[in-house]
């Protein structure tokens, strides 16, 4: 795998796993066990791996549009966890971050392969 495909996945991952940290550690104050750190890991390290690989197969739309959805995600995460009026806030936070990922990453692949589509046809 190129060097740079690895580095842009590894950054990507990291983010992501510094940000859930900072989310709820932070701004919510929780104190956080060995599972939450393995499950925050876990998915930094899919949405690393992810990334990743859309570009190492060559999806730069896919890999522009799951950018987005990422970023978006984590936009709402931070939303959910400052605007919260009561508990709920955080679950909230997390469900969508991980629906708004995979949202995401399923509307990529669709755009990517309705647009290889239409390239083949021409």
């Amino acid at each position: 795998m190129d060097n740079k495909l690895w580095k842009i996945g590894f950054f990507t991952g990291l983010t992501s796993f510094v940000l859930l940290i900072v989310g709820i550690r932070t701004i919510l104050g929780q104190t956080l066990i060995v599972k939450n750190y393995l499950t925050f890991g876990v998915f930094g390290l899919i949405v690393g791996i992810m990334a990743a690989l859309l570009l190492f197969y060559e999806l730069k739309i896919a890999f522009r549009i799951f950018m987005i959805a990422v970023i978006l995600a984590f936009t709402a995460f931070f939303l959910n966890l400052l605007m919260a009026r009561n508990n709920d806030g955080s679950l909230r936070a997390i469900l969508d971050l991980f629906i708004i990922t995979s949202f995401g990453l399923g509307l990529a692949f669709i755009v990517q392969f309705i647009i290889i589509f239409i390239r083949k046809n021409k």
